[in-house]
């Protein structure tokens, strides 16, 4: 990775702590986002390393808040979450290959869909749900998550309807995103997939994560919430648009 390409992923990726950490999601759908349409890495190095600094995130999150975990609700989640993570991982290797142009559809189509879909506030329900949409939706959030690192939008939306405290619902989202990078790096090392040392310079994002995240509980933006997922919508849809659109036109010519 050359040194103006490092010095960009590392300014996505702090835009990316310091949004999740204001919002609860779209690390991963900003970081993939900007990753697939400026070619700073191939899409399965970034997810990886989107894994790894999903972690990162996470844990400081979770240094003070794991008492706030809806651990029931957790467990249903990762029941389903983690064998549906090998089925995307397979998904990934196998498109990357031969497929990146459908690939790259994919993952636009990923993030238009979830920047329509969080940019809808949950209408809260009277009761919990049942533990069959907790699995149902913790297969999703799996899929997505070994597919490209970003487990989060089917999930937040089903848990942020849940008559819940808040904060449980954040702490609760964080604990999966984190033990689903866990599972999902191990699975890359195990595989003998890991990139190359020039790219693996990448994790010097790791104190950029830290600091921005950091940054964010300390000096969050003069914005109302609404205010800030309707920032994150525009962005999210953009992106999702600017990738998906120039990848559906090659497979037409290619058609």
């Amino acid at each position: 990775m050359s040194l103006v390409a490092l010095i960009g992923f590392l300014a996505l990726t702090g835009v990316a702590a310091y949004t999740q950490t204001l919002t609860g999601f779209a690390f991963g759908l900003i970081t993939m986002g900007g990753v697939g349409l400026t070619g700073l890495l191939s899409l399965p190095d970034a997810a990886l390393i989107v894994s790894v600094l999903t972690f990162v995130n996470a844990t400081q999150m979770l240094l003070k808040g794991w008492r706030d975990v809806a651990w029931r609700e957790f467990r249903l989640v990762m029941l389903t979450s983690v064998p549906m993570l090998f089925v995307g991982y397979w998904l990934l290797e196998w498109l990357a290959g031969t497929r990146a142009d459908l690939l790259r559809f994919i993952l636009g189509l990923v993030i238009i869909v979830s920047s329509l879909q969080l940019a809808r506030k949950p209408e809260p329900l009277a009761r919990k749900s049942g533990d069959g949409s907790f699995l149902f939706f913790g297969s999703i959030a799996g899929l997505m998550g070994g597919l490209f690192s970003t487990a989060g939008p089917p999930l937040v939306y089903h848990l942020y309807r849940q008559p819940m405290p808040l904060v449980t619902v954040r702490e609760t989202l964080v604990t999966v995103f984190a033990l689903n990078a866990v599972f999902r790096t191990g699975l890359v090392t195990f595989s003998g997939d890991l990139p190359s040392w020039s790219t693996l310079s990448s994790l010097l994002a790791i104190p950029v994560v830290m600091g921005a995240t950091h940054a964010a509980r300390r000096w969050p933006p003069p914005l109302s919430p609404a205010t800030m997922r309707r920032v994150v919508f525009i962005l999210l849809f953009l992106s999702g648009v600017s990738l998906g659109a120039p990848a559906v036109i090659r497979l037409l010519a290619a058609a």
